[in-house]
């Protein structure tokens, strides 16, 4: 039998490229697009569509798909709140921000792509895979709201959206979802959040093994260290941030409120110059078995929801009861610490998937072998 070369190469695609692995933690279980034949868009509109419509999809990147450009751009007055110094971001006049929050901050001119602004939308059903260290979405993010559900993304990298800018767009956003993963993405440049997870209920969430890259040319402390990290916002979240490589941040990774329950396992968080956790009125976080390397402040003071840091073995035998082991004890070098042990919320993780964890010693080496995209 003979085969055109167009079929040959869609049957070389089809056996290289699936999930790997499978989602642990809150989002267990996760199908998104399943044993769908894979679709492989040849451009960003064929990208967008994909991502967008109603059928049950497996949508492979092997290329950059560059939205730069694609939808013009516009020059506006915005203002300076952090100065206008070089390295630091301005910020865009969205929903007047700068009119109602920053009156005082002066006025300067922005001009930005606004294929940024807003993410591609995500429908439910829809595994988003990237082909080796080749699947790349650069100047626009991903947007997974309104009801969307049971979506994997893997293995994609996202990157270059107004990084100047705040207010210039988010890399990857949920708001009113439920059974989302995303693995081993690893997000660099991004003018406002890396994730944001909005006020409406994002239920069950696994934020696994990705490489949250803080290293930009402006920011909001003036340093070169992104401040706009993770934002968890949500209304009932289960959120799952295991084997994350947290790197180069000033702050908001995470910040943590509303009613968000998150579970904070093995993630490595290295330099940053301000701080890592930001925790909120009704922000609830067990964090275990993480490394803190050249974290000068791990935790913003003050503490307006609830945390439980597993600070030694015999407080750590709590965590038996909801979590079915013991918690982990956290590893921290040339850092800050913090010891806090608040055991009321922990009842709210009974019953429920819960990551597994190491031990710290083991973590560093793990996170820097894994993390991000191309290290599948």
């Amino acid at each position: 039998m003979k085969y055109t070369s167009a079929l040959l190469a869609f049957a070389a695609h089809a056996a290289a490229v699936s999930v790997s692995g499978s989602a642990e933690g809150f989002a267990e279980g996760v199908t998104g697009g399943g044993d769908a034949t894979p679709v492989y868009p040849t451009t960003t509109d064929e990208l967008v569509s994909y991502l967008g419509d109603s059928e049950a999809r497996v949508i492979v990147l092997d290329k950059t798909f560059d939205f730069t450009g694609t939808e013009g751009t516009t020059t506006a007055t915005g203002c300076a709140p952090w100065g206008t110094a070089s390295g630091c971001q301005v910020a865009i006049n969205q929903d007047d921000w700068c009119t109602n929050y920053e009156p005082d901050a002066p006025d300067v001119t922005v001009t930005y792509d606004n294929a940024g602004i807003l993410g591609i939308t995500v429908a439910s059903d829809k595994t988003l895979l990237g082909e080796g260290s080749a699947g790349i979405i650069k100047g626009k993010g991903l947007r997974i709201v309104s009801g969307a559900e049971n979506i994997i993304i893997q293995n994609i990298a996202i990157t270059d959206i107004n990084a100047e800018y705040v207010w210039g767009g988010d890399a990857i956003t949920l708001d009113e979802t439920d059974m989302v993963w995303i693995d081993h993405v690893t997000t660099a440049r991004i003018g406002r959040q890396h994730y944001v997870l909005g006020t409406s209920a994002d239920n069950r969430v696994s934020i696994t093994n990705n490489y949250i890259d803080g290293v930009t040319d402006y920011s909001a402390t003036c340093d070169g260290y992104t401040y706009w990290g993770i934002y968890l916002d949500g209304d009932g979240d289960l959120v799952t941030l295991k084997g994350n490589y947290i790197y180069h941040t000033s702050g908001r990774s995470p910040k943590v409120q509303g009613n968000t329950l998150l579970h904070a396992v093995n993630n490595y968080w290295y330099d940053n110059s301000g701080h890592a956790f930001e925790i909120g009125t009704g922000g609830y976080v067990l964090a275990e078995g993480n490394v803190f390397q050249n974290i000068d402040v791990v935790v913003e003071s003050p503490i307006d929801g609830q945390l439980f840091t597993s600070p030694d073995t015999t407080t750590n035998e709590v965590c038996a009861t909801y979590l079915g082991r013991d918690c982990v004890i956290n590893g921290f070098g040339s850092s800050g610490t913090f010891d806090q042990a608040d055991e009321s919320f922990l009842v709210d993780f009974e019953g429920k998937n819960i990551a597994s964890a190491s031990a710290y010693t083991s973590v560093v080496a793990s996170v820097e072998a894994n993390a991000g995209q191309g290290n599948l």
